[in-house]
């Protein structure tokens, strides 16, 4: 059954259609106003003073010579900061997890290069930077613990109370399941299959301004999540929330880092008590880089079995994930979710999973896009892998293992509950597109000339819009004013995401106006209803809900006015159009600039049990535990085997997110999503050297995907409505999720006459040259 849109609606005219965001006129104007855009009066700057040492003992901080420096204001060690903390932890976690350490500032050690130890107060960034130069800071370098893969086995401690370095395991389902069930399998597959780290890389870094005057705090944020800031804040500080306010206007790019406030953050907002104007900390490219974060950093050891037709008979993953010194939020939840959904799009009878998070001396792991995405990784490598050791082609042994729409509702072995989607139809649309027979004859061509073509394919599951504690609610308020215009007030939190225009399309449908006759108000916590903000790809279905369940009494209270003035029974209005009319008469009606100035200034004229003016507030909540989107990535590439470089052909993404509110917004969504994961693929990698220390610090050495090496991609679309509102779904991380596996598989297979296996990524020249010598070699 199609599940009904919350709430009553009138005929959808705008959601589903490709129209203009409404962002655009603005951003691309140049008028948009993003954290640095911000001025206040005699407004102070802040630099951090950083450790240079991977770690290090702080023996003492001396400021002297900085503050000397004309236009100094203050320099805060940890003795200043860190006490002023009265709790500190995250909604999207809840306050009883049992969280890892999260001083503002280094206290007693610092555990990473770029670990914040002191932070300066000036009249400028200028001199504010030139001061940190100054500030000496007394370490005794200690031996770091820089591989997170030995980090168990090391005699240091990244944390102490940590033993062996780990901060965290989970298990499910039965650990000797593999034993059990591979000495009567025909073919047992397993490989460790190796991710490197790598990073969101927004185009606008973190940056917050910080104002505190009255007893009250402003706060300006880039952030996916101004009401999670003002949280944050209201904890840290010890302050009640109506004496926070958090903006947030436009945010270039989040991707999970900008979910929840980090160290520096707070930190800001704690010394914005502390001096007499507001303060504004902007972090560079290398700080971004150095300190805001890793992801993706982990390995497992993933194995299948199978019997003899190919069909899978269980799976297991055995998973280790770095999470640096100072994770945020707690990274052993998100861990969990990789063993959970490694089965997949599949039917897998059996399965089982254990995860380990580890400490290192590098920068802490956060969020981004997708971030249990290994999960795919590690399965649709495996997947590969054993069909050409069974001598199958990959496609073809994923035919015989997919899910149907037929199958659902169908548990994971994991226990993880699937239905609306469309494995099986998304894979076969996407082959449809590429026309994967022809594909394969233009390969057997090429091989004989000597040139070699490879095609990979990678399919997902993406759990999306979650209904679990804060996440499972989202608040709006409409208001139509007494021209008969429209504000619609919601949370926010976009970064990009279009959530402006999914606002607006959703409210000119859901009361029947004009789209250029509404308007948003998001990101401002003193005049928007609570919400986590966006992230697990929640952001499309909650607005749709709110949206919904508040349009429904607008609507009503609309159409009751309306019958009331046209003498005419409630249920024949008929409300489209930017006016209520009657059925069968469609002469007769009001516009809703004549109802609103009925509502707000002839109240007398109203029917007695409607209330003056036109607004209304409600909140959805979400009913399923998730809503699944997903996807198949298929990747053509050619392989020079002489210099490893690597040229993709094509690239097709076949999704189901249901219904789509707007193809534009959809479709960006996945291209975005798609080239960070073929970067992760191929070029990005934030290193570290044997000892510790950062090599990927600027864009010179931390590579990224340019338009030059980015394809045009091709989309396909498969609608399967999901159980919530208007039946969508989420789409802002599956591209990142799909895109690493669906790359390397395609390198893979070029290279497959060589009879090369690849489990590490990235795969760059280097490693594709490397590869080739060593199976020459043998």
């Amino acid at each position: 059954m199609v599940p009904q849109m919350t709430g009553p609606t009138s005929a959808a005219r705008y959601a589903g259609t490709r129209v203009h965001r409404v962002e655009d006129a603005r951003l691309l104007t140049g008028y948009g106003t993003f954290v640095d855009d911000i001025t206040r009066p005699g407004m102070l700057h802040a630099c951090f003073v950083r450790s240079p040492f991977p770690r290090a003992r702080i023996d003492g901080v001396h400021a002297t010579e900085a503050l000397a420096l004309d236009g100094v204001h203050a320099v805060f060690t940890a003795a200043d900061i860190n006490p002023e903390v009265h709790e500190l932890w995250y909604s999207i976690m809840g306050k009883d997890i049992p969280d890892t350490p999260r001083p503002l500032l280094a206290e007693g050690e610092a555990r990473f290069v770029g670990d914040p130890v002191a932070i300066v107060v000036a009249g400028s960034r200028y001199v504010a930077e030139d001061a940190a130069e100054l500030v000496e800071v007394d370490y005794e370098p200690l031996e770091p613990v820089v591989d997170y893969r030995s980090a168990r086995d090391a005699s240091e401690l990244v944390h102490e109370g940590y033993e062996k370095n780990v901060a965290g395991r989970l298990r499910g389902g039965n650990k000797d399941l593999m034993a059990e069930v591979g000495p009567s399998a025909a073919h047992v597959v397993s490989e460790t299959i190796h991710q490197q780290a790598y990073v969101a890389c927004p185009m606008e870094t973190r940056g917050i301004v910080a104002e505190w005057s009255g007893g009250e705090m402003t706060i300006w944020a880039g952030t996916q999540a101004p009401h999670e800031v003002r949280a944050v804040c209201s904890r840290v500080l010890g302050l009640p929330e109506h004496r926070i306010r958090v903006i947030m206007r436009d945010t270039g790019g989040g991707f999970g880092q900008k979910v929840a406030p980090l160290r520096e953050d707070l930190c800001v907002m704690v010394a914005a008590r502390k001096v007499p104007a507001a303060l504004k900390w902007i972090e560079d490219r290398r700080e971004n880089l150095m300190a805001a974060g890793q992801a993706r950093h982990e390995h497992g050891t993933a194995s299948m079995a199978f019997a003899e037709d190919g069909t899978i008979l269980a799976a297991n993953i055995v998973h280790t994930q770095d999470v640096g010194a100072y994770p945020t939020p707690w990274p052993v939840g998100t861990a969990a979710a990789v063993g959970m959904i490694f089965p997949g799009p599949y039917r897998v009878p059996q399965a089982a999973w254990a995860t380990t998070s580890m400490f290192s001396n590098t920068a802490g792991r956060i969020a981004y896009r997708g971030p249990w995405q290994f999960e795919t990784v590690a399965r649709e490598l495996l997947l590969d892998i054993a069909a050409r050791r069974m001598d199958i082609d990959p496609v073809e042994l994923r035919r015989r293992n997919f899910l149907a729409a037929d199958d659902l509702p169908y548990a994971m072995a994991t226990g993880m509950p699937l239905d609306h989607i469309s494995p099986r139809e998304v894979f076969e649309h996407a082959l449809e597109l590429l026309d994967h027979d022809a594909f394969r004859e233009e390969q057997a061509a090429a091989r004989e000339q000597g040139r070699y073509l490879g095609v990979g394919t990678s399919s997902y599951v993406e759990p999306t819009t979650s209904a679990m504690g804060a996440f499972g609610t989202e608040g709006a308020t409409i208001r139509v004013e007494p021209t008969g215009k429209v504000n619609v007030y919601v949370a926010g939190g976009s970064t990009g995401n279009s959530l402006e225009t999914t606002a607006v399309q959703l409210t000119a449908d859901a009361l029947g106006v004009a789209i250029e006759d509404v308007n948003t108000i998001q990101g401002d916590t003193a005049v928007t209803p609570f919400g986590l903000g966006t992230g697990g790809s929640r952001s499309g279905s909650m607005i749709a809900g709110a949206v919904g369940t508040t349009a429904r009494t607008l609507r009503e209270r609309i159409i009751a006015i309306a019958a009331h003035k046209l003498e005419a029974a409630v249920e024949d209005i008929e409300l489209a159009d930017g006016r209520a009319t009657v059925r069968g008469t469609p002469t007769a009606g009001l516009s809703i600039a004549e109802i609103a100035h009925t509502a707000y200034f002839d109240a007398a004229s109203l029917p007695p049990d409607i209330e003056p003016g036109l607004e209304a507030s409600g909140r959805y909540r979400a009913e399923a535990m998730s809503i699944w989107a997903n996807a198949t990535h298929v990747c053509t590439c050619e392989v020079d085997v002489t210099t490893g470089m690597v040229t993709i052909l094509r690239y097709i993404v076949s999704e189901d997110c249901g219904p789509m509110i707007n193809p534009n917004v959809v479709e960006g969504q996945i291209d975005g999503g798609t080239v960070q994961g073929i970067g992760g693929a191929l070029y990005e990698h934030l290193a570290y050297d044997e000892d510790g220390n950062p090599i990927a610090a600027t864009f010179v050495d931390y590579l990224m995907p340019t338009i030059a090496e980015v394809p045009v991609i091709e989309h396909g679309h498969i609608e399967t409505p999901g159980p919530g509102p208007g039946g969508y779904k989420g789409v802002g991380e599956g591209g990142a999720i799909g895109a690493p596996p669906a790359v390397i598989n395609a390198v893979a297979d070029a290279l497959s006459p060589f009879g090369v296996t690849i489990t590490d990524l990235p795969v760059t020249p280097a490693s594709i040259v490397a590869l080739l010598d060593e199976v020459r070699a043998s």
